[in-house]
Formats: C-alpha cells, structure tokens, sequence
C-alpha cells in the first residue's frame, strides 16, 4: 500500500507509523495545503496546541453543527464538556470529573468479562463488532445504572447518535443521531432526576451539588456524553489490542492495553480551531484556521517516549496523548483500560487465539479513528 499523503489517510494505513516517524523530524508543525489545515506533529506542538487558550474543539462561528440545530441531538452536543470551551466548560468539567472519580475500573472490568461472556455464549464464538462496540457501550450504561434490559437499546442508540459528530456527517445519519439523542435522554433522565439516582449519574448529582451547579439539561448531555465518548474510543482499543496479541504474551492485560494505547492509538487525531491569532514558533494560525493534533504521531516522538516504537506494556511513566491533554484531556482512560483488559480476558479463558486474526487487516474508514475491520 502507498504512503500516505497525509495524516488523515495515516489513520486507516496497515502502518502509518513510519510516515509519522518522518512527520514529526521533519514537519513537526507545518501548513498542509491538501488538508487546508496546520498539523501539528510532534509532542511539543501537540502538548502546546491542546492546551491553547487561542484554540476551540468547535469553529467559533459553528458550536453546533447546522443540521443539528433544534434537535434532541443539537441540544446534547451543544453542552458536551467535550464540544465546548470557556468558563461554565470548565466548571461542568470538574463536574464529570469528580462523577468519574466514583467509577471503579474493576468493577466496569468485571461487568465487561460478565457481557463478554454472554456475548459469546449468545453467538456461540467472538462476534468481534458486537465485543469491540457493543460490549463497552453496554458496560457504561450498566454503570450509569440502567436497567440490564435497557443495555442492548442504549448500546444501539449510542451508535446512532455517535454518527453525528463527524463533520462529514449526512442528513440522515443527523436526523438518526436526533432520533437517538431524544431517546437516551429518556432512558437517562430518571436517573438524574429520580427520587434515589444510582451508578454514575448519582455520581453526577452528587458532584453537582457539591460545584453548586444548577442546571440539569447539561449533565443529562453529559450522562449521554458517557456512553458516546467509550464509543469508537473504546472499540480501536479492543481491536487493536487483539491484534497487539498476535505478538504480544497475554501477561498483564491491563498494561497491554494502556501501551497500545500509546503505541496503536485508537484515536489518532483530533482537531482545534482558532478563534484568536495563536503563534507557535515560527508560525501564527489566524482566526478561523484549523490545527490537526496528530496524537498518534506525538505518542512516538522519541522526545515524549524513548525507543517510541518498541512495544513495552512494562514502559516506565510513558507519555500517552491519545486521550488527550489540557482542559478537554478525557478522563475516561482508566475506563477503558479496564474495559478493554475485561474483554480480552473473558476472550482468552473461552480459547481465543489472536494468530487467527489477520496479519494486515483493513480499518474502518474514518477520519481520526483507527478501528480495525475483523
């Protein structure tokens, strides 16, 4: 397969990391005119760019994206901590912040091998869509305290509505995602507004009155924002981690999947827009522009990681900028790692053998995730 021209292609390459690797030495920050967008590389520019006041998650003149305006899905995306920035961003971040602080990775673990398990047993072998989309989503909404009928339903709306945030997003998967988000709310909502709340949305309660936050329309967002986030996030990291397996001893599955977060990452890229002139180096991104935050490529700069390309679940304090960094660092890492580690475990007690799995496979073709077809 060809080298790709850019870091978009690189997201769905057999390998992108050598092209990365010649990205981050030589054009560690750079103008790239076919994606009429800066690109920034290297851990250094990366680290700078996530934490720029000058820099938004949305383009100023668009919070919302169009189609969705005046929908259930417009008015969920709108008060994302994820999709918004400023002062209430802020203090609704610490919000989610001190809810997630109350989930217990071995417990999502233990609800991900328990879904596993029935996954397989169900299907009579590993349905990898199902373990890689559905399980994580279904583990999340059991932690959010939904009823174990009602999983199966949410895990299928997340995934409609998850179709919206891309840019590139078509009217009917909008109209779908608006469909999707009014209906997770009422799955959602009595949870936060009911007379005993449970699981993470309690946690959400609880933490909201603690930041004396008033308002409820944006944790119910953000109770949604649970289940979409673990979405492909948490799918490239199930994936990726069983093909780490073709090579890789299952010893410490935990620290597998953490190291081919950093080494695979699921989430390759993400994007800022300049609201303000931002200047790093030589450079000055004008109002309106947009950087793309290669993480992917940051996470193999052997300024942030030494020996970057070795794969090393033992590495010692490794830099990851997968999830993030900043004010929008996502705090849902733990999470998934546990998820993942779950999922992976109940696979390799039923007999799974990661050899069976393709060498190269294809990869979902999506602009920042790097999810493999297997």
């Amino acid at each position: 397969m060809q080298t790709p021209t850019n870091p978009v292609e690189a997201v769905r390459h057999p390998d992108p990391y050598p092209y990365y690797a010649r990205l981050t030495a030589e054009r560690p920050f750079g103008w790239d005119e076919r994606l009429q967008a800066w690109v920034a590389a290297d851990a250094a520019s990366v680290t700078a760019a996530l934490s720029a006041a000058e820099l938004r998650v949305r383009p100023p003149g668009e919070p919302v994206p169009t189609g969705l305006l005046g929908t259930a899905a417009g008015a969920v995306f709108g008060d994302l901590v994820r999709m918004t920035d400023g002062p209430d961003q802020q203090r609704l971040k610490q919000v989610v912040l001190d809810a997630l602080g109350e989930a217990e990775p071995a417990e999502a673990g233990k609800l991900a091998a328990e879904r596993t398990r029935q996954s397989l047993e169900r299907a009579g072998g590993p349905g990898f869509e199902e373990l890689m989309f559905q399980v994580p989503a279904r583990v999340v909404a059991a932690l959010c305290g939904l009823d174990a009928g009602l999983e199966p339903e949410a895990a299928r709306l997340v995934g409609d509505f998850v179709q919206c945030i891309p840019a590139g997003a078509t009217a009917e998967q909008q109209r779908a995602a608006a469909e999707a988000a009014a209906r997770l709310r009422e799955l959602l909502g009595p949870g936060l507004t009911g007379a005993e709340p449970t699981g993470l949305l309690a946690a959400l309660v609880r933490a909201a009155g603690r930041r004396d936050w008033p308002r409820t329309a944006p944790l119910l967002a953000n109770a949604v924002g649970f289940l979409s986030q673990t979405y492909d996030a948490t799918a490239g990291l199930i994936g990726n981690s069983l093909l780490a397996l073709r090579e890789q001893p299952a010893g410490d599955l935990a620290a597998l999947a953490r190291e081919v977060a950093r080494h695979d990452a699921p989430i390759q890229n993400t994007r800022r827009f300049a609201a303000e002139p931002w200047r790093f180096g030589a450079a000055t991104v004008q109002p309106g522009q947009a950087v793309l935050v290669v993480l992917a490529a940051a996470n193999r700069d052997p300024a942030a990681n030494p020996d970057p390309h070795a794969f090393d679940p033992a590495r010692p304090a490794p830099s990851c900028f997968t999830f993030g960094a900043g004010p929008h660092r996502c705090p849902g890492a733990d999470l998934a790692v546990a998820i993942t580690a779950g999922v992976l475990d109940e696979l390799l007690a039923h007999g799974f053998e990661a050899a069976a799995l393709p060498a190269g496979p294809s990869y979902r073709a999506l602009a920042n995730a790097r999810i493999p077809l297997l």
